[in-house]
């Protein structure tokens, strides 16, 4: 049932493109805070809606005047909601600056040591460490808050962040929306083993929640 009910979900919302990329925005600036969900997932399931949008004889819509999502239009909204929310980040470190790296959001979201690492990278490429921030998951939000934090002029930003973002962002979408059938198949194929890690990820979350609440209790 996993994959009927995974597939269901993303042709439910197949000719909503309104609600599609609403979520897309919604999703983009919440993974740049540092939340867990990962931008390359929320791109992955917007191609993924486009796939059954640009296939309605497998996917066919609820009604005749049923509007699919439009790729052109989604493949749009995504860069600009990936490029609006690292901007976002960026002006966090621009206008708060030092103040931030003696808070405890700091140290819980980026700490010390990743903080020396980013410095480290500044140091050898410069403003155009701006563009590998956005091919390295792991430091992307704390990436861009240094940027800010360490004064990148904004245009200089916006230049090498949007040149990354227009080679991944994009592709992404449309390779997603042009073989989806790939990964749905694998979807199907694997479904007992995404179970298992969704479930691990789930009980590791929990478990570290517990764990921190007791720590708590006990400092107390």
């Amino acid at each position: 049932m996993l994959e009927f009910d995974i597939v269901a979900f993303f042709a439910e919302y197949a000719y909503q493109p309104m609600l599609v990329y609403s979520f897309i925005i919604l999703f983009m600036t919440a993974s740049s805070f540092g939340l867990p969900i990962p931008e390359e997932m929320t791109l992955v399931s917007a191609g993924l809606v486009a796939y059954m949008a640009r296939n309605p004889q497998l996917y066919p819509p609820p009604s005749p005047d049923a509007v699919g999502v439009n790729l052109t239009f989604l493949s749009i909204v995504c860069f600009l909601a990936v490029i609006a929310s690292d901007l976002l980040i960026y002006t966090l470190g621009r206008v708060f600056g030092r103040k931030l790296i003696r808070t405890n959001f700091f140290n819980k979201r980026i700490g010390q040591t990743r903080f020396n690492k980013i410095n480290k990278l500044f140091q050898k490429y410069s403003f155009w460490a701006c563009g590998l921030f956005r091919f390295t998951p792991g430091i992307r939000f704390p990436g861009h808050l240094s940027c800010g934090l360490m004064g990148i002029p904004i245009w200089k930003f916006l230049t090498v962040d949007g040149i990354a973002a227009l080679i991944s962002v994009p592709t992404q979408v449309i390779l997603v929306a042009y073989y989806g059938d790939v990964i749905l198949a694998q979807i199907k194929k694997f479904k007992m083993i995404l179970l298992v890690i969704i479930a691990l990820v789930v009980l590791f979350y929990l478990s570290k929640k517990l764990y921190e609440y007791y720590q708590k209790k006990k400092a107390i």
